[in-house]
């Protein structure tokens, strides 16, 4: 079917980025794979290719776009390409939304351009240890000083993606108590810069998959964080959260239908290299109907992603549609990179094989961003259940 949701800027953006990949990426990968991380200045070079400032305003040194699509380009192609980029996609999609909509002027003009440049690398701290899901339940609190020029900081953070490079991070702690009819009333968003006293990274946890990626358990105590790095109104910051879901998941979403069309692509190129009973794997019947089913289910996927990605450009993606967005796409994603992992056999196990990372990738895409059984609850909720 033809597919109309991206135009010529993004299929020029499509090829730059292809040709920067296979240059600048792939040749490295293992190397980055075994380190845990990607190297800091490789951000530097994401910065120059222009990823990190396409939808922030001139003023700050972006391109000025306000649209999802060019990110959706990035999902396809990094996938395609059986790599990933660190914490970079922390930075842009996840931190970017809260500081377009809730950063002051000043701020703005304190952390956009080097946002752009890659001088300053952003991460987000929600989770805690003991909460998890339950945002409302962090026990991480910010008291403002006697004099009201700083929050005091105190507390601890897990599973924070891009935690260990990042020269920022959004921290949601707890301000006031909850009101007893509003256990999300109380939390804050503080932008903390890393090098303060007091603020410790952990471990740099050793993950399932998303190996380049280096996600770090943080600490705070009594963190001297200036008022002026507190973004959006005090005790508001449950609300903030809640408004950048539909994006998040979305975003999620899409990256789940690419690595499910990646797999399909990698799963089509083996089996016809291997030669099994002396003819290639994919001559075989039950090959020819396993990939036939997958792409039928790609094919559903790209549907349901692109409605979600022409709704949110749109200003239209509703809570209850993003989740049903991503719950049928990481499914999809699940579903049609463990068939394609067992055509490739006994070296779909293997590392060096794309499939074989792109299977432990894939597996926290029905847990971060709120896991399958959420957005059930979500989607239920929207239906009157």
């Amino acid at each position: 079917m033809r597919r109309t949701i991206f135009n010529e800027d993004h299929e020029a953006f499509r090829v730059t980025l292809r040709d920067f990949l296979a240059a600048e990426v792939v040749p490295h990968y293992d190397e980055w794979l075994h380190a845990g991380e990607v190297p800091r200045e490789f951000y530097k070079k994401l910065a120059e290719l222009g990823l990190f400032g396409i939808e922030v305003p001139e003023e700050y040194g972006g391109a000025g776009i306000d649209s999802f699509k060019f990110a959706a380009v990035q999902y396809e192609e990094t996938a395609r390409a059986g790599v990933s980029f660190g914490g970079s996609g922390v930075h842009v999609a996840l931190c970017l939304p809260y500081l377009l909509k809730l950063a002051t002027p000043e701020q703005k003009q304190r952390w956009l351009p080097p946002f752009v440049s890659g001088d300053m690398m952003f991460a987000i701290a929600m989770t805690e240890p003991g909460a998890g899901s339950d945002l409302a339940g962090m026990s991480t609190t910010a008291r403002l000083t006697e004099d009201g020029k700083h929050y005091v900081l105190n507390g601890a953070k897990t599973f924070i993606t891009g935690g260990v490079l990042a020269d920022r991070v959004i921290v949601c702690a707890r301000t006031a108590p909850p009101k007893p009819d509003d256990r999300r009333f109380g939390i804050s968003l503080l932008v903390v810069d890393t090098t303060l006293p007091g603020y410790s990274v952990g471990r740099k946890l050793d993950k399932l998959g998303l190996k380049t990626s280096d996600t770090a358990e943080l600490a705070f105590s009594d963190v001297l964080v200036p008022v002026d790095d507190l973004l959006g109104a005090e005790n508001e910051g449950f609300s903030y959260l809640g408004q950048n879901l539909p994006q998040e998941r979305l975003g999620i979403a899409y990256g789940a239908y690419a690595q499910a069309a990646a797999a399909v692509e990698f799963a089509k190129a083996y089996t016809r290299d291997r030669k099994v009973f002396g003819q290639a794997v994919a001559s075989f019947q039950n090959t020819k109907f396993e990939l036939a089913a997958c792409q039928a289910e790609v094919d559903a996927a790209q549907a349901v992603a692109d409605r979600a990605l022409e709704a949110l450009d749109a200003g239209e993606l509703t809570p209850a549609e993003a989740a049903s967005a991503k719950l049928f796409c990481t499914e999809v994603a699940h579903r049609v990179i463990d068939r394609c992992l067992q055509l490739h056999g006994g070296y779909g196990f293997i590392n060096e094989y794309p499939i074989a990372r792109l299977y432990a990738d894939n597996r926290v895409n029905r847990i971060y961003g709120g896991t399958s059984e959420v957005m059930k609850m979500i989607i239920a909720k929207d239906m009157g259940l």
